[in-house]
């Protein structure tokens, strides 16, 4: 029994509820400005900000899961499918709420974008479809353990950069935006200890 409750919260009842409460929090986000462009605006923040920390939960899974094996580690390693997935859902939920924007004020739309945010986020979009795709049993094996690597890293390392980038050009005109940029450096610095980790018994052995 203390097993079953332990494992409830996982898999894809896990997505279930975490997709549920992105939805039913923006919603509420949005008709606490009655639906109006303030409201959608809000939902545009919220969601950057909840893309980010389940993309950093995602991203750090396997390097946490290999420096400090634990209960929570685990379960963050053995979810991380779910967890992305939750992910992209959030960065659905940002894109509705940004064509919403856009078809409610174009003028306020066109002046708080630019070319190189429909290029750069086009291609994290991209990004995004491609990893949710092949985050399901079949897809994974038709595309191959090799080919998925490269799909996910790839798209992972961009993400990686394309939130920095987002949050980083906020900083200079909103200061407290430097405190969304630590996640992410910490994100890097344990991927890179963990492969640096990996790595060392190899060497050693060879020495």
């Amino acid at each position: 029994m203390p097993q079953h409750r332990q494992n409830w919260f996982e898999g894809w009842r896990l997505f279930a509820v975490l997709a549920a409460t992105l939805v039913a929090l923006s919603v509420w986000i949005a008709g606490m400005r009655q639906f109006e462009v303030d409201g959608v605006r809000m939902v545009i923040r919220f969601t950057a900000r909840t893309s980010l920390v389940l993309f950093c939960l995602a991203f750090s899974a396997g390097a946490l899961a290999r420096l400090w094996p634990n209960a929570w580690t685990r379960w963050q390693r053995r979810n991380r499918r779910q967890i992305g997935v939750s992910f992209a859902a959030s960065h659905a939920i940002h894109a509705v709420a940004i064509a919403c924007f856009a078809a409610m004020s174009p003028a306020g739309f066109l002046a708080a974008t630019n070319l190189a945010s429909y290029v750069f986020g086009g291609i994290g979009y991209t990004c995004i479809i491609a990893m949710t795709a092949t985050s399901f049993d079949r897809t994974a094996a038709a595309l191959g353990p090799r080919a998925w690597r490269i799909v996910h890293l790839t798209s992972g390392y961009y993400l990686w950069f394309q939130f920095m980038l987002s949050f980083g050009k906020r900083v200079p005109a909103l200061p407290v935006y430097a405190l969304f940029l630590i996640p992410l450096l910490a994100v890097m610095a344990l991927r890179l200890i963990a492969m640096a980790s990996a790595r060392t018994p190899r060497t050693a052995r060879a020495g």
